[in-house]
């Protein structure tokens, strides 16, 4: 068998990062604007182009390419702009707004007007049926009644439908009844609460629900356009392998790449690259500090990944695993603002298109023009993909002009590289606060971590986000500015799978919970082996959420040593760290 070329790719909100493995084993970078539309169609499938040497319009020589990893925001933006595919929701009669008013929070407590996000789901449907807590059957599923409504539905052109009863989580034969009902009628996507996110708690459940239907086609869509482009859709052993990162940090098969699954997909490749790297370099302390261009993520490790499984993502609540990775809009395409006697960077980002001032197409000021108006940036040294024929390098003429007009319109005497310094300044306070968030407010104490910096605006300004903070060592990789696809080829292919029970935590429960664990554990190794992984390559971690009765709160906890005491003892010492008690009895 020939040796063959390997890909790792992050899409992200500006740049495209593209790694070529070459069958000698060598690494080759490339970096494209992610919307392009006069120069490609997609910029993933451009860089392998690219690198592959292929001209435009000839196909892709698809037995060239082994691998290919890919972490993508498609799923993000369109849950970002509400562009996902219409959406039916069916749920037990009574409840047609329980995930409108949902838990009533204000995030913004003297809010005067408070403005609900927008629903994912274009219509409601009440069903007829009723399943109570203990499982027994209040209202029998009338299946002949509903279907007319359903029918209508999908006349009238929804072709997604999300499935959520009440208890389903624990009894969910009506959910499956309806579920059939629906892929009879004709359905392309029908997500059901039981599979998704067989957790308690009717809300939770039934957003993660909504938010699968409503993603879930978009990112199909996507799969096979590249799959379709790279031949990978046909299957033979000549086929690349198409594998997607996942929000948990792991891989997945392109036709297992799930919505719920996929809102973190670049960014998780930069949590599993940022902790490598700094594994290499010696430090189990981490910080990564990933600036792009639309946004910066910072994310903490100390000896462990962090998951978070309940989490708010555009003001939808998300029930599955995801790094936890906290986001702020402060990236290089911040748009500059000054209004009011004040300067303000973000968060609106002036994107791939137009860019910031110095990309030549007519954008705004941001973040990037400011570094480059301090020298920071040097045009000899940036890519020259810019102008109308990709080979002109940064604009810094017109970036001076427009400082300077700025300048003058503050009119305070200050020079247009003081007026460049002051958006700098504020650009790195809201990034310094974003990494208080994830540990100074969490308990650890920031000045022992390493700040592994990476994104493409990462390194202009880690130095001055260490000093802020006080840290003492930053790394900068030779990859850092396409660290997150590095982290992709690094990662491993991941499932998970999570099931609600809810039993004290005492011995008497054991056998229940080691009942489950294997049920689940059988789930996974079954979902990997459809990907070609034996069961002897597969190590599997149980996780037991716990939380004190009576309260609402549960923390993770190991439960590989399966020791109740030994995991009483460890939820003990995670609560005392995060809430600073733990109750006698």
């Amino acid at each position: 068998m020939a040796a063959k070329w390997d890909f790792w790719i992050d899409r992200g909100g500006t740049f495209t990062d593209v790694i070529g493995r070459d069958p000698q084993g060598e690494l080759h970078p490339r970096k494209l604007l992610s919307e392009n539309p006069e120069a490609y169609a997609d910029a993933a499938i451009q860089g392998i182009r690219d690198l592959l040497g292929v001209g435009p319009g000839t196909a892709i020589p698809s037995g060239r390419i082994g691998d290919i990893k890919m972490g993508t925001t498609v799923a993000t933006n369109a849950l970002l702009e509400r562009k996902g595919d219409r959406v039916l929701l069916l749920i037990t009669k009574g409840f047609r707004d329980a995930l409108r008013i949902a838990y009533q929070a204000r995030p913004d407590i003297f809010a005067k007007e408070i403005i609900l996000p927008e629903q994912l789901y274009e219509r409601v449907i009440e069903i007829d049926e009723r399943v109570l807590a203990d499982g027994s059957v209040e209202r029998l599923l009338d299946i002949a009644a509903c279907r007319p409504a359903i029918e209508q539905a999908k006349a009238d052109g929804i072709d997604a439908v999300a499935i959520v009863f009440m208890h389903a989580w624990k009894y969910p034969d009506h959910e499956k009844a309806v579920a059939k009902v629906c892929r009879k009628i004709g359905f392309a996507q029908v997500s059901v609460s039981h599979e998704v996110s067989p957790l308690i708690k009717l809300v939770g459940r039934g957003d993660t629900t909504v938010v699968d239907s409503y993603l879930s086609p978009i990112l199909s869509r996507y799969v096979q356009r590249v799959a379709g482009e790279l031949g990978a859709a046909r299957e033979s052993d000549q086929t690349p392998r198409l594998m997607f990162m996942m929000s948990s940090g792991g891989l997945t098969a392109a036709d297992m790449f799930q919505g719920k699954d996929a809102l973190l997909s670049g960014p998780a490749g930069g949590v599993v690259g940022m902790v490598e790297t700094a594994k290499l370099a010696g430090f189990d302390k981490v910080i990564g500090f990933d600036m792009g261009g639309t946004s910066t993520d910072v994310a903490h490790y100390d000896g462990e990944y962090e998951r978070a499984f309940d989490t708010e993502v555009a003001g939808v609540r998300v029930r599955a695993p995801m790094m936890r990775i906290h986001t702020v809009a402060a990236g290089g395409g911040s748009v500059l603002h000054y209004e009011a006697g004040r300067f303000r960077a973000g968060p609106d980002s002036a994107g791939a298109n137009p860019g910031p001032a110095a990309y030549r197409r007519g954008g705004p000021l941001a973040v990037t023009d400011a570094n480059v108006m301090l020298g920071k940036l040097q045009p000899d040294f940036f890519p020259a993909i810019f102008g109308p024929g990709q080979d002109q390098p940064l604009d810094v003429e017109t970036v001076r002009t427009k400082f300077a007009a700025l300048a003058a319109e503050i009119g305070d005497g200050r020079s247009p590289e003081a007026v460049a310094e002051g958006f700098v300044t504020i650009a790195v306070e809201n990034m310094a606060n974003a990494i208080k968030k994830i540990s100074v407010q969490r308990g650890y104490d920031v000045t022992e971590y390493l700040l592994n910096c990476f994104g493409g605006a990462g390194g202009q300004h880690a130095c001055l986000v260490a000093d802020a903070l006080g840290m003492e060592a930053v790394l900068i990789h030779p990859f850092s500015g396409l660290l997150s696809a590095y982290g992709i080829g690094l990662a491993s292919v991941f499932a998970s799978r999570q099931q609600a029970l809810l039993k004290p935590l005492a011995e008497e429960s054991r056998t229940e919970i080691a009942g489950l664990i294997a049920t689940l554990k059988k789930a996974v190794i079954a979902e990997l082996a459809v990907q070609g992984i034996a069961e002897d390559a597969v190590a599997a971690k149980p996780v037991l959420h716990i939380r004190y009765d009576g309260t609402d709160t549960t923390l993770p906890v190991n439960f590989e040593s399966d020791s109740i005491f030994q995991a009483k003892r460890d939820f003990e010492i995670a609560h005392k760290a995060q809430f600073g008690f733990v109750y006698d009895d």
